[in-house]
């Protein structure tokens, strides 16, 4: 039985490690060191494993319970980024936000239309938008196929942040200038770089040469990703921060919470799920594995009221995210 616990008790303190080492995100790039970025995307199951571990020494009656409950506190707020139960506000919304990627409408670009035209939102933001979506009394920005913004409110200006060139990066980012009653707001719409896997290509079968070499593809794909992410993001930053304007970024990052790009692309602005979200955050359904790459970040004079994955809808490989917010502040 010592001998049981002493390796369980080595496990944990591995677990444990890894999860501090994705908390590294928020200091190291990853062209510096790309595998902390790695270990983001594996948060939601070392984070179960630590807490059943945790449990274990409970249970067992063990004084080193207590060293794992304090040590745990740190993940707290990694945690919420993936599970939040927000308290309900009382102010009055006065801004209804729609993100959504759509996949270029390839499950029904009508039944899209007919669910956004219903969501009733003063802005939609779209990623995978392709060309067929239109919708009623809301003015439509965005001619590259990938990024659409749909306003009922007065648009000042509008520009491509990032553009594809499909040589070196297949990324969007668009920014959108709109008058709300009064008052100006920068709207970000961002698709960061696609890591293109199918489902084959990670799913694991069970045959240990081919599933060894399925994990060395999915790492080489992954790596060369995150490095191009660090300069999308960068860019984006730079916007964000010469902004005269108060600021709301929304779209489909390809990346999870705790990694680098949530860390810096969201440093200094608000996780509207954690402010206002309920639950889950997962917004990509196509695999099994829990997965939260949509997202809506805000300046601090936007307050968050609600944030909503709706997954009652199934019109594209991604749910949609709905939120409102408060703009008196």
């Amino acid at each position: 039985m010592k001998v049981f616990r002493l390796i369980i008790l080595i496990l944990h303190v591995g677990i444990l490690f890894l999860l501090l080492g994705t908390l590294m995100n928020a200091y190291v790039p990853p062209k510096i060191f790309p595998w902390f970025n790695l270990l983001s995307l594996g948060f939601p199951v070392l984070i179960i494993l630590y807490a059943l571990l945790t449990l274990f020494w409970l249970f067992s009656w063990k004084k080193r319970t207590f060293a794992f409950m304090l040590a745990g506190l740190i993940f707290m707020n990694p945690v919420q980024r993936w599970v939040n139960f927000s308290s309900d506000k009382k102010e009055t919304a006065n801004l209804k936000i729609v993100s959504f990627n759509v996949k270029a409408g390839l499950m029904g670009p009508t039944d899209i239309e007919k669910y956004l035209n219903r969501a009733d939102a003063d802005v939609v933001m779209l990623q995978e938008a392709g060309s067929k979506i239109s919708l009623k009394g809301m003015t439509g920005i965005g001619d590259n196929g990938v990024l659409k913004l749909f306003s009922k409110h007065k648009v000042v200006e509008s520009k491509e942040l990032i553009k594809s060139d499909f040589y070196t990066n297949n990324a969007y980012a668009s920014q959108t200038d709109i008058e709300i009653k009064g008052k100006v707001y920068r709207f970000i719409n961002v698709y960061l770089e696609p890591f293109k896997f199918e489902k084959g290509m990670v799913k694991i079968d069970g045959v240990k040469e081919e599933d060894e070499q399925k994990l060395k593809n999915i790492v080489k794909r992954l790596i060369p990703v995150f490095k191009k992410h660090q300069d999308q993001v960068d860019t984006i930053n730079e916007e964000i921060e010469n902004s005269p304007y108060p600021v709301i970024i929304a779209g489909d990052l390809n990346s999870v919470p705790n990694s680098y790009e949530y860390y810096h692309l969201g440093d200094g602005l608000d996780d509207a799920f954690v402010k206002a979200g309920k639950g889950s955050a997962t917004s990509f359904h196509d695999y099994k594995f829990p997965i939260r790459i949509d997202y809506i970040f805000t300046s601090k004079t936007v307050q968050p009221l609600t944030y909503t994955v709706d997954r009652s809808v199934k019109l594209s490989d991604h749910y949609p995210v709905i939120a409102t917010f408060s703009l008196n502040h």
